[in-house]
């Protein structure tokens, strides 16, 4: 008897308020890192109607203009329309950053210290983060978030050109739900896009705009059925939003960041942190080996979870689980992932080469299963080593 179940996953565009914070903190770490790749930053942003706070710990070489980084982030993001009260010449940007405490300087640094055991690179934090890849989509990725990435993608494609649809603005948010039978994804059951647009344009040309030049030039057609629900601006009107509307904060979309809820998380935060805080590193990390572990072979599923303690070079604890879908024993999976890679923050920070202004890449749409070379975590360059090692 075949079992299924739904299971759903959001996205939201780059206009969101928290994804506005999430990228001037990322483009805060990108200019920092452009000038010292060996910056320490921990940048948190808030945003509300005009107004703009960087704040956190940065310890740098760099010389920036941190109001003009805000402005241009925001310019990138698309506030830019005359009646934006959220709006990249215009906002009020405070700035309240100040140095990394030399506490957690101590314990991250590649240097004995008294009362460290290790001369060696520690981890920025203690903590534990979560890989996970699955073969459902392509990019070996749950395909509820991947779906809804492409729904916003498009939108923010179709609006930054500027040729159709001159009614779209910033802020936008996607749902898609899915059917699995027997584990795997059969029909998409749901669609639900809110935009944000013009006050002078009818909802019928947004549902139809949505339906017809988005969700089905972007959405599988084979999973796309008659009875597929479109739900498009469901309250009817959006036309105040961004931060005019909604307080926005760094890391509040880590599900969005992450696996869409189909994959756990640690609970840390990723933007607007170097690759010093394993929150972000060792998260990149996971999806590395999860998703080789996957393309492998040696399951059709994987997560990997690891832990740190604070300034320990060592994870405290390593486990991987493939949910009944491995094709070799569990102990030769976890065996081979264990020679085949360094759980260690300095082995990370140099096998992915993170030190490096990559991280505005990653800040939309998901930090995992992007096509750019940039974005090391996605090579699927340890197959054959993790072959050879299962067996």
């Amino acid at each position: 008897m075949s079992h299924s179940y739904i299971f759903s996953s959001e996205s939201v565009g780059e206009g969101h308020p928290d994804k506005v914070a999430d990228t001037i903190s990322d483009a805060v770490l990108d200019a920092c890192l452009a000038q010292d790749k060996n910056s320490r930053v921990a940048c948190e942003t808030y945003v509300k109607s005009n107004i703009a706070i960087v704040g956190g710990e940065i310890t740098t070489k760099a010389k920036l203009d941190y109001v003009q980084i805000v402005r241009d982030a925001i310019r990138e993001i698309g506030y830019v329309n005359d009646d934006d009260v959220f709006h990249a010449d215009k906002v009020f940007v405070m700035n309240i950053i100040t140095a990394q405490s030399p506490d957690i300087a101590q314990g991250v640094d590649a240097k004995k210290a008294e009362g460290k055991k290790t001369a060696e690179q520690g981890a920025g934090d203690q903590g534990l983060m979560f890989g996970f890849a699955c073969d459902e989509t392509p990019e070996l990725m749950p395909a509820p978030i991947m779906f809804a990435h492409r729904l916003g993608r498009e939108l923010t494609r179709i609006r930054k050109a500027g040729k159709a649809a001159k009614w779209l603005r910033p802020d936008a948010k996607s749902q898609v739900s899915v059917e699995y039978v027997d584990g795997k994804p059969t029909r998409i059951v749901n669609v639900v896009i809110s935009t944000q647009h013009a006050a002078n344009v009818l909802h019928a040309e947004i549902e139809k705009f949505c339906i017809e030049q988005v969700i089905k030039k972007v959405l599988p057609k084979s999973m796309l059925t008659k009875d597929t629900e479109f739900l498009i601006n469901p309250t009817g009107k959006f036309v105040v939003g961004g931060p005019q509307g909604d307080t926005g904060l760094t890391g509040r979309k880590i599900i969005v960041d992450s696996y869409g809820g189909m994959g756990r998380h640690g609970g840390g935060a990723f933007s607007g942190k170097d690759p010093s805080k394993v929150d972000r590193s060792a998260a990149y990390m996971g999806r590395w080996v999860a998703k080789n572990v996957v393309a492998a072979g040696l399951a059709d599923k994987c997560e990997v979870q690891f832990a740190y303690a604070i300034g320990h070079p060592n994870p405290v604890s390593v486990h991987v689980d493939t949910f009944g879908t491995n094709h070799f024993s569990e102990d030769a999976i976890i065996g081979a992932v264990n020679k085949v890679f360094s759980f260690k923050p300095a082995d990370i920070v140099k096998h992915l080469n993170l030190l490096r202004p990559i991280y505005s890449k990653t800040t939309n749409y998901g930090h995992f299963g992007k096509n750019d070379a940039d974005l090391t975590w996605e090579n699927i360059n340890k197959v054959d080593a993790l072959k050879k090692a299962a067996k």
